[in-house]
């Protein structure tokens, strides 16, 4: 598991595929909250047959999608844990009912003061990329 947005998981035919949850955006390793959004990812599908909602991949290969574990949305457990910002960048790309739990799910998250949202100025990842690349 590369981090609390990305996973790796074994299809049908035992190959690997990696899939960036859309939608989100985690923590980097090296931010506040980057170990705990990736551990609590692992928790939420290590060892457990999974879906992935996609139709596209990114730059890199990776399958762009949404994980479900049973009813579970992964990338919403991630928001609401406090552990991921709901991604607005490519939301268009998202359902409209998706858009709006996301961006309830960060909402609430962030009232409560859940996860990252303890510190009173989290460093969205999308700009800690941008000054450290």
């Amino acid at each position: 598991m590369a981090d609390g947005d990305t996973i790796t998981v074994l299809d049908a035919n035992k190959q690997q595929n990696k899939v960036r949850l859309t939608g989100i955006d985690a923590p980097e390793k090296f931010q506040p909250f980057g170990n705990r959004s990736r551990q609590h990812l692992g928790a939420l599908v290590h060892g457990r047959d999974v879906v992935v909602e996609w139709n596209k991949r990114d730059r890199y290969g990776r399958i762009l999608g949404k994980v479900l574990v049973g009813s579970v949305d992964a990338n919403l457990e991630q928001i609401r844990a406090g552990l991921a910002w709901h991604y607005k960048q490519y939301e268009r790309e998202h359902s409209r009912e998706d858009r709006e739990t996301y961006a309830s799910a960060e909402l609430d998250a962030r009232t409560a003061k859940r996860g990252l949202w303890i510190d009173p100025v989290p460093i969205p990842p999308w700009e800690f990329r941008r000054a450290h690349h």
